[in-house]
């Protein structure tokens, strides 16, 4: 049973259902989330094997973790943003681990479709899992990172909150890296 949902103002996240297919793969083929997520691009056959095998019960699990005193280790939570006006999946805000960077390294990372951005649904979103995951997990700091030229996603994470702390490079492109800590945010 995947019970995971957090109230946003505009907002609803919950966890993934398999009927949340079509609305995540069409948001993966919109050109600015294939420029900024690149790795979110794939066949829709291999989208439903990951939301089915891996992105539902992984987030069960995160679920049983809260519930047994909030140590969630390397498990990752995938949460689908859903409009309170039209019950539309609008796009994802997801927290796991980012391999790529030094601990602690528990990173956000969010999406929103085209044509519900500049609404300050990711801004909301953001907050939404921050509040969560500092309120019920043992998370002690929170990574953000954004390509340079992802002036969005950068003032998102700005907002939230994070610090920025330097520059980072994967896969030959730079990112900026953004910290909050637990005790800043409280």
């Amino acid at each position: 049973m995947n019970n995971i949902s957090i109230d946003c103002d505009d907002l609803i996240l919950r966890g993934y259902v398999l009927d949340d297919i079509e609305s995540i793969y069409s948001i993966t083929q919109e050109p600015e989330v294939k420029e900024y997520l690149p790795d979110w691009d794939v066949p829709k056959k291999q989208r439903m094997n990951w939301l089915e095998n891996y992105e539902i019960p992984e987030n069960q699990q995160f679920q049983e973790a809260i519930s047994s005193g909030g140590r969630i280790g390397d498990l990752r939570l995938r949460l689908a943003v859903i409009s309170k006006t039209s019950g539309d999946l609008i796009g994802w805000c997801c927290s796991g681990i980012k391999e790529e960077i030094d601990p602690p390294n528990r990173e956000i990372m969010f999406a929103i479709a085209s044509r519900y951005q500049n609404k300050g649904y990711c801004t909301q979103a953001t907050l939404g899992v921050i509040n969560y995951l500092f309120q019920n997990s043992d998370v002690e700091a929170l990574n953000a990172i954004a390509r340079i030229d992802n002036i969005p996603s950068n003032r998102v994470i700005k907002k939230a909150g994070f610090d920025q702390v330097g520059l980072i490079e994967i896969e030959e492109e730079k990112f900026n890296r953004f910290m909050l800590s637990k005790d800043k945010w409280k």
